[in-house]
């Protein structure tokens, strides 16, 4: 597939004829491979490759990604559909660049920060920052698209960490939530150029005045992300594009109205070797990634403070908007005693019913996500722990995913391969792994759900919106070269 030619005669006039057209010739290349790794369920994050090699055999680790502590480049392309340890999130197949956004962050104290992720799904970033800011913090992810904002919730739930609520609403909505943020960061959707050599149906369907479109829509989003952060707290802007209008050009556009309320961030360190071409748009400080320069995809990122306050104090304003009647209200005496023997450390828990499912918040941002319920739809938080049948727990798949889930509550089946296999595609497994009634299905000792065995039967409890429905036949091949 070419690339447009008004795109190639953009670059060539933007970065030279040289330089443009060795992005263009980069842009027909293969993308690389990368995985971030989940901070605890694959085990050390910095342990050496050989061992992480052992913990995840699918994956063939090539080299730590310098800017992402968990990163990973591969040095070749896994069938990820058929390892289990991508199924129990393991880990996140995300690409390099985009997982700059923690260096970003890295002179910022996000442990029990509040992080709003204003464009979120499918979620990489968004699980990203829950590694961050810990069982103290929160990361509010929000996706205005419905169906997207489900996949989302489904890589959140798969994270398993319980420090993040789903919304689904327009950026000015959250923005009404006015300085309640110690970090924003707008993952602007755009014309989608750095996906060019990645996605072939990014090529189709770029036009110029698609560019001229999302920038548009990127000065509304940029709006209400300003009116969400505390002073003193910091906003992180990007995008998968080259061009200046929805990069320099939003950024500049934002200063014209914001005038003297943005200040620089501290200044991260960027070793010239990874290629990255750094620059600045008044208070922010800019990173630009070149695929024939940087070992990842397109991508922009530009960061700066909100002035007004020292870093590390958060006021405490309420929403402007008029609060609605809440659907979440505390568990009674009898839900939390049941619940609790389900996690390691309840004590650190509040928990609440919405509808008929039990969930756990932890106990330090458990209020904010309360008034948050009540202002925007939040479509996920906390840990689903499940549903109360005559006192006692039937588990929602959720809490086979959360860190926070007391192995000792229930039987374990560890299946082998084959038989996890059959049990992500939502197929009847052997019966011999497990024992009468509710167990935690796991292979090589990580979770994927829940299965109850009824005599000889297993109920395979798996979600539906999970199941692998590739053919295992079609790709056998595949995974084997």
């Amino acid at each position: 597939m070419l690339l447009p030619e008004a795109f190639m005669r953009r670059v060539s006039r933007d970065l030279g004829e040289a330089e443009g057209r060795a992005l263009c010739e980069a842009l027909d290349t293969p993308s690389p491979v990368a995985v971030r790794l989940h901070p605890t369920k694959a085990g050390a994050a910095c342990a050496p490759p050989h061992e992480l090699a052992a913990g995840l055999p699918a994956l063939s680790f090539d080299r730590p990604i310098p800017w992402s502590p968990q990163g990973w480049y591969l040095t070749e392309r896994p069938s990820f559909t058929f390892d289990t340890d991508f199924h129990a999130g393991a880990y996140y197949v995300q690409e390099p660049s985009s997982q700059f956004v923690c260096h970003l962050l890295r002179h910022v104290e996000t442990r029990g920060a509040r992080i709003l992720d204003m464009c979120a799904a499918p979620g990489g970033k968004t699980t990203l920052y829950a590694s961050m800011v810990g069982a103290d913090g929160l990361v509010v992810a929000n996706e205005i698209d419905r169906r997207r904002a489900a996949v989302l919730a489904d890589n959140v739930r798969k994270w398993g960490l319980g420090n993040v609520a789903v919304t689904v609403c327009e950026p000015r909505a959250l923005g009404d939530c006015e300085t309640w943020f110690d970090a924003v960061a707008v993952d602007a959707p755009c014309s989608g150029e750095g996906m060019f050599r990645k996605d072939p149906d990014a090529r189709t369907e770029w036009s110029e005045a698609g560019v001229h479109l999302c920038a548009r829509r990127q000065d509304e989003i940029l709006r209400a992300a300003w009116q969400a952060l505390r002073p003193g707290g910091t906003l992180i802007y990007s995008t998968c594009t080259f061009n200046r209008e929805e990069n320099e050009g939003s950024l500049e556009r934002m200063l014209a109205w914001a005038v003297d309320e943005a200040e620089p961030s501290d200044e991260v360190p960027v070793d010239a070797a990874w290629g990255i071409v750094c620059g600045e748009v008044g208070p922010f400080r800019t990173y630009r990634f070149y695929p024939h320069r940087a070992c990842g995809e397109g991508f922009f990122a530009a960061a700066a403070r909100k002035a007004g306050a020292a870093a590390g104090t958060r006021p405490h304003r309420m929403p402007k908007s008029k609060a609605r009647r809440s659907a979440v209200v505390p568990a009674d005496r009898m839900a939390t005693a049941e619940a609790a023997r389900w996690l390691l450390e309840p004590e650190r828990m509040k928990f609440v019913m919405a509808g008929d499912t039990l969930y756990a918040w932890f106990g330090p941002q458990a209020e904010t996500v309360r008034m948050l319920s009540e202002r925007v739809p939040v479509i996920y938080s906390g840990i689903a722990l499940g549903q109360l049948f005559k006192g006692r727990l039937k588990p929602d798949p959720a809490l086979a995913f959360s860190t926070e889930l007391n192995r000792a509550a229930l039987p374990i089946a560890e299946l082998d391969e084959v038989q996890a296999l059959r049990y992500l595609r939502r197929q009847e497994v052997e019966a011999a792994a497990f024992v009468e009634g509710v167990n935690l299905v796991c292979a090589r000792g990580r979770a994927l759900g829940f299965a109850k065995r009824i005599g000889a039967r297993v109920n395979n409890s798996y979600p539906a919106s999970l199941r692998i429905v590739a053919d295992w036949r079609e790709t056998a091949s595949e995974r084997c070269r």
